[in-house]
């Protein structure tokens, strides 16, 4: 198979939405901005193998992972996905049915949550394989929510499970594109992100931008019981808390807002929600830094603890 013949197989039959006026096979794509009051939002992200999958990872999830990254970026600003980018890396073309394979979980992740495909690129990469994908959106009327945005009082929220992703979940997760947009719509949040380096580490980022502390109760961190089943296995070195404070690549929201809209929201949660855990973890605090309250005391959590693509976690 030539590259010409694996362009031509990449973008048959891609998702296009409204906006997209010249899509996969020109130059550029051409989209029209949509009219009103929105704000452009951009993202990319890439994943390469060895770092984010398995050479044994079946392609399909490989393309979804790489989409459903970007997503869950906009998921945590409360934005609306519109259109997207795909940069493809080979090894070499005998490797092209892997390829295609992997854009099957493009395709299908994109039209759930009504994104175009509109082109891309490929090319040849030595080492790995990997996709890159570049992601266009908007926020609605009420503008992004931000990282910075936390205040000292401020109710700490997580959403779904937390740790042990390494067994699938970081390959599978459904970003929370819908709960990010009923956040906004609803509640507000005053701050956001989503937890891709732990929840430590990402909750430090959040910390820094608003320039606040933070005092987290172990007992109410939702830990998943597969970071359980891997630590009693011995697959994982750290305690399900430890993995739930650290693994990274959950993919949940973690965000904060006024402590006397606790209750409504995990109400209106509940009922528009109800598969989807939501757990008020802690608070945000005057005081700096990141403090852990379990049976032992308090820990001090260094802003170091989050997952470093070239140091480890």
């Amino acid at each position: 198979m030539r590259e010409t013949q694996l362009v031509g197989r990449l973008v048959a039959d891609l998702p296009t939405n409204e906006n997209v006026l010249t899509g996969a096979g020109d130059d550029c794509a051409v989209l029209r901005i949509p009219q009103g009051e929105r704000t452009l939002l951009l993202k990319t992200d890439a994943v390469v193998e060895g770092v984010h999958f398995d050479t044994d990872t079946a392609p399909g999830r490989i393309g979804h992972k790489a989409l459903a990254r970007c997503l869950s970026d906009f998921a945590a600003m409360g934005g609306i996905p519109d259109s997207c980018l795909v940069t493809l890396g080979l090894p070499d073309i005998g490797q092209a049915d892997r390829a295609i394979a992997s854009y099957e979980g493009i395709r299908d992740l994109a039209r759930r949550h009504g994104v175009s495909v509109s082109g891309g690129e490929t090319t040849r990469s030595p080492h790995a394989f990997f996709l890159s994908v570049t992601l266009t959106g908007y926020a609605g009327g009420e503008g992004p929510v931000l990282r910075r945005g936390g205040c000292p009082g401020d109710a700490l929220f997580v959403t779904g499970m937390l740790g042990g992703s390494r067994s699938g979940h970081h390959l599978d997760f459904e970003p929370r594109i819908a709960e990010g947009r009923w956040l906004v719509e609803n509640f507000r949040p005053h701050a956001m992100i989503d937890i891709s380096d732990g929840l430590a580490g990402d909750l430090h980022h959040l910390l820094r931008a608003s320039r606040v502390g933070a005092l987290v109760e172990s007992r109410f961190l939702p830990v998943s019981r597969e970071a359980g089943r891997r630590y009693r296995k011995g697959i994982s070195g750290r305690t399900p808390l430890q993995a739930a404070l650290h693994d990274g690549e959950d993919f949940e929201l973690l965000f904060s807002l006024e402590a006397e809209r606790s209750v409504a929201l995990k109400d209106g949660w509940r009922e528009r929600f109800p598969r989807t855990t939501l757990s008020l973890v802690g608070r945000l605090e005057s005081e700096p830094g990141l403090r852990l309250r379990t049976d032992s005391g308090l820990l001090a959590i260094p802003d170091d603890a989050g997952h470093d693509h070239f140091g480890g976690s």
